[in-house]
């Protein structure tokens, strides 16, 4: 019987592992598929405190491991495949055939952002690809930028960067935005960014670095090159809980509900939720920790009031 049991290795599992052991509830780590999380895959991270100089993403979560690790957090290699929150003790059936039993769990399993597919995306991701203006449009200031994507987060992302870059191309792939009419309006506003309608991205241009984009019309079937030093792509993100269905309260989108007045309090008594598994609008690592240390929180108090600690 755990005690206190997360779902999930990156900056929000991790820091609620942290809080957690410091508060004396030796807490077990699932560490899914990727340990670490989607901050493992990204080059230089500047805007987490603590650091004068940029760290690189995979540093961070190895250090953030091994603190927890030093403090007696514990972990196993696994993916977390199905849960039954019905009934108390909660129980966690791994892919690897096992079963963990807990009387609180931090559910902190992240969101990975949609991506167009393409070979050449992936191969520059972190060389001028991204999916975050906030974290990374600091690094394209003077540069000429291209962002995919036709609803809110895309004009988001679009009136973000302006703040850095010399121009700003919006890309979709229809003749019409998804966004509300407000962000279409402010954005068509803004004189450093235009719009490119009926158009998808067939290649990611540059060796090392991005150079350019090749956009094909899906009306006319006409291809063109559209230079840039920076290409942002904002289709969406896709919450890691499709193993929660059924057992948690989630949005449409499949983000974990959560209490206005308890942030991290699921429908469930017992059950937290940390991290961009249930935060849609800010995805930063250091709100990720924040949403951590208060589920570890809460956690302990529900404990405590239960006689479990």
């Amino acid at each position: 019987m755990e005690r206190c049991l997360v779902i999930g290795s990156g900056c929000a599992g991790l820091t609620a592992g942290i809080y957690a052991a410091r508060s004396g509830l030796d807490p077990l780590i699932i560490s899914g598929l990727l340990p670490g999380g989607q901050l493992t895959m990204t080059t230089e991270v500047e805007n987490f405190p603590g650091f004068p100089s940029p760290v690189q993403g995979q540093q961070l979560m190895d250090a953030m491991r091994k603190q927890g690790e030093r403090l007696g957090v514990r972990f196993v290699n696994d993916l977390a495949e199905e849960v039954n929150f019905k009934k108390h003790p909660f129980s966690v059936r791994l892919a690897g055939g096992s079963e963990i039993a807990a009387q609180a769990v931090i559910v902190a399993t992240g969101a990975a952002a949609r991506w167009l597919g393409l070979g050449s995306e992936q191969r520059l991701r972190g060389k001028g690809v991204s999916a975050c203006a906030t974290c990374d449009g600091f690094f394209f200031k003077g540069k000429d930028v291209l962002v995919i994507g036709g609803g809110d987060t895309a004009l988001e992302e679009a009136c973000f960067l302006t703040k850095f870059a010399s121009s700003v191309a919006v890309v979709h792939r229809r003749g019409k935005f998804r966004a509300t009419s407000a962000l279409v309006e402010k954005a068509g506003q803004n004189k450093k960014i235009r719009f490119i309608f009926d158009c998808v991205a067939e290649e990611v241009l540059g060796r090392e670095t991005v150079e350019g984009v090749r956009l094909k019309n899906v009306a006319s079937g006409a291809v063109q090159s559209v230079k840039c030093e920076g290409l942002f792509v904002a289709i969406g993100h896709e919450p890691a809980t499709s193993f929660l269905k059924g057992q948690l309260a989630l949005d449409e989108q499949g983000y974990i509900l959560v209490k206005p007045a308890g942030f991290v309090v699921t429908d469930t008594p017992g059950v937290f939720a940390a991290g961009d598994c249930a935060d849609h609008r800010y995805r930063q690592a250091v709100t990720a920790s924040a949403f951590g240390s208060m589920a570890a929180i809460e956690a302990g108090k529900w404990l405590e009031n239960k006689g479990f600690v």
